[in-house]
């Protein structure tokens, strides 16, 4: 699951220190920037959309100086909804990682594929791992799988950028086309104040082509190293490991309890798309399917009600850190809201982007949050701080919220494997791979999907997504 933890490169500070620090740059930015109020319509859970065209200045209201060591309390008390939804569903997807079922049935699937089927190993599993990542937030739990993906591709007669690009490329655009995933297109929604889920297939359209293409991308290069060694950029320096199934099957056997635990969790995705298009189900009803598909799960593998209950605090413990930067994050959002403006910043924001067509506007989004990321590399990092601001700017734009959304998605994912600030240094050495060699191959399919995802960001406008 896509969840960062508090290491972080020399000389960037970390990321609660930045948010502290945002705080208090805010609380003193209230006592400079005019106050200002948009009209507001259409309440739902407390969440108001702005009336375009609206924006006049209000008496100002700054932040005391008390307020920036109360926001912290404030923002936590807040973010309660959103964090404690986290904790249960993470915990609970937790268990069934845990158990090895995802694991194995990719194991057994490569010993599968063989001879001239081998090619569609890669689409396969960009696929396979960008719907887990897409529904069930998978994305560090398969970095242990590149170098396995690697000896796989070199015995296949391709190499390691052909292996270490299946795993980051399915979990890079399962997050940008996410589905249902909880932990991102949820909370965007949720803080966007629109139907949980809602729009997912537009965002199973966009992960289609943008998987196909990735696909198309990595099998004519794998094509080519196969026919003539020397196109490789890595020059054949991983050529190795000739007996790679027998150690896959050694590693990852895929057993009859597996097959239970992935037919449990098949059947509780379902039940959650259902739900939420049929039923309308939020935050409640879905953390109660979670916890259904994580003890169901440990309960089959045969784990007595101690070991569920600490693999389960395992997975609370992962995704402490990333719910206390959602609370102070969400300070932020008080301070600025609480003083009047916030509605200000957006008002300034949409002078520039007024200016332009809706297109080049929505385009101008999509930019800005795929930007956010190299600073904010983190998912839940990066909605609590843009979403909060992007969610307004939007209705200002006569952009629809939803489309905002997108943009966050499409910013955040695939952008994950390109920054240094992300995790590309970290599936670059779980490859052994240089992050310069990756870079020369990675950049042109980059620049290839960030033009995909421009002409998505234009379809949905076109659609009236």
């Amino acid at each position: 699951m896509h969840v960062d933890d508090d290491a972080h490169i020399t000389g960037i500070p970390h990321v609660y220190t930045t948010l502290f620090l945002v705080i208090i740059l805010c609380s003193l930015a209230t006592w400079i920037i005019p106050a200002g109020r948009y009209e507001r319509i259409n309440e739902r859970d407390g969440v108001y959309e702005i009336v375009p065209g609206t924006y006049r200045p209000v008496e100002s209201s700054p932040a005391a100086p008390t307020d920036t060591l109360t926001t912290v309390y404030r923002g936590m008390v807040s973010a309660g909804d959103t964090v404690f939804f986290l904790f249960i569903t993470f915990s609970s997807i937790a268990i069934v990682v845990a158990t090895g079922a995802f694991h194995a049935l990719i194991a057994k699937l490569l010993t599968i594929l063989k001879g001239e089927a081998r090619i569609f190993v890669i689409p396969l599993f960009i696929f396979m791992i960008g719907f887990a990542s897409s529904t069930m937030s998978v994305f560090e739990e398969m970095f242990p799988f590149i170098p396995l993906f690697v000896g796989v591709s070199v015995a296949m007669g391709y190499d390691a950028l052909v292996g270490m690009s299946i795993v980051a490329l399915g979990i890079g655009i399962g997050y940008s086309g996410s589905s249902f995933n909880p932990f991102t297109v949820g909370i965007a929604q949720q803080i966007a104040g629109i139907d949980l889920f809602s729009g997912a297939w537009y965002r199973v359209f966009c992960h289609i082509i943008m998987a196909t293409v990735a696909s198309l991308y990595v099998m004519i290069y794998a094509a080519r190293v196969a026919r003539d060694p020397s196109k490789s950029l890595l020059h054949e320096t991983h050529r190795r490991n000739v007996h790679i199934e027998e150690k896959i099957n050694a590693e990852y056997p895929l057993t009859f309890r597996h097959i239970l635990v992935l037919i449990v969790l098949a059947f509780g995705i379902a039940l959650i798309v259902w739900g939420v298009t049929r039923k309308g189900w939020f935050f409640e009803q879905l953390t109660a399917i979670y916890l259904f598909i994580g003890i169901t799960s440990g309960l089959i593998m045969g784990w007595s009600p101690d070991k569920i209950s600490h693999v389960w605090a395992e997975g609370a413990k992962e995704i402490t850190s990333t719910c206390l930067k959602i609370a102070l994050a969400k300070g932020v959002v008080l301070i600025l809201s609480d003083s009047n403006t916030l509605d200000t910043l957006v008002y300034w924001l949409t002078i520039p982007l007024a200016r332009m067509p809706r297109w080049a506007a929505a385009e101008a989004m999509l930019a800005v949050q795929t930007a956010i990321n190299f600073f904010v590399p983190s998912g839940l990092g990066q909605v609590a701080v843009s979403m909060p601001i992007m969610a307004p700017l939007s209705d200002a734009l006569n952009i629809s919220r939803q489309t905002a959304v997108l943009a966050f998605q499409f910013g955040d994912g695939l952008s994950n494997i390109l920054w240094i600030t992300g995790s590309m240094p970290i599936i670059c050495k779980f490859a052994r791979v240089s992050p310069r060699k990756w870079l020369r191959w990675f950049v042109p399919l980059f620049a290839i999907i960030y033009a995909v995802q421009s002409l998505c960001m234009a379809g949905a406008l076109y659609i009236g997504y």
